[in-house]
């Protein structure tokens, strides 16, 4: 990476994640006070935070740690959250190739969703020259740093401020209608917010399940009903903005 970080588009990427970030931070710092009100150490938070660097996949675990599920769940859990990234790294396996293992695995660790979409939206096709290639690896790793030091100030200033403001100050509520705001502007097309009214609905009927199960079934079951809306409906009839997803 170090390579990397001398090369022009390594700033470019980072400036261009660096614009988009600000709505990434009200996750982080959600996700911080979540921890932290879970019951869990600073210390604890604080590795959780950097070993894992995943806000879905914490966000879903934090309540089934707390619950005492057994491991297994917990790991079933975050699988299903982060399926996303089985179909980014397919993705971008022909990008990557010519790099050792550890260092495909080094990167997808710090690839995340939003560096993901505007990578493969610069290069939407893989780089047919060592110059390009290394162009390529230098504008993600701008994006992925970039992305990393936004999530852990933001998760970090949550775990602390979380631990140390009283529960009085309601600081874990804010953090959710922070949450809710930024999950309400993704919610851009009519088909993504057919999926998340599905999602809260299935959520809400299954709050029955143990270990908070009823979370991943809701994305089983949103995840299904909007793959099936759009087979089923031609593209001519989807509503508009949805027939590109």
């Amino acid at each position: 990476m170090a390579r990397s970080g001398r090369h022009p588009l390594y700033w470019a990427g980072a400036r261009e994640m660096a614009g988009v970030s600000v709505g990434l931070t009200a996750w982080a710092f959600m996700t911080g006070v979540a921890m932290i009100k879970s019951g869990m150490s600073i210390t604890e938070a604080v590795t959780m935070s950097l070993l894992v660097f995943a806000g879905s996949a914490q966000l879903a675990a934090i309540p089934l740690i707390a619950a005492g599920a057994p491991v297994w769940v917990i790991w079933a859990t975050a699988f299903c959250v982060n399926l996303r990234f089985v179909v980014f790294s397919l993705h971008l396996r022909d990008y990557f190739m010519f790099m050792p293992r550890a260092r495909r695995l080094w990167l997808g660790f710090f690839t995340g969703d939003v560096t993901y979409v505007l990578f493969t939206q610069r290069f939407p096709k893989p780089a047919q020259t060592a110059t390009q290639r290394h162009a390529q690896l230098a504008y993600l790793w701008g994006g992925n740093m970039t992305n990393w030091a936004f999530w852990q100030g933001f998760s970090m200033l949550g775990i602390f401020l979380g631990a140390a403001l009283p529960e009085r100050w309601g600081l874990e509520f804010a953090g959710t209608l922070a949450l809710l705001g930024v999950a309400c502007s993704l919610a851009s097309t009519r088909l993504r917010a057919f999926s998340a009214i599905v999602a809260a609905a299935a959520s809400l009927m299954l709050l029955a399940l143990p270990f908070k199960l009823n979370i991943v079934a809701a994305i089983v079951v949103a995840v299904a009903a909007s793959l099936l809306l759009e087979r089923r409906l031609p593209p001519a009839e989807l509503p508009a903005g949805d027939a590109h997803g």
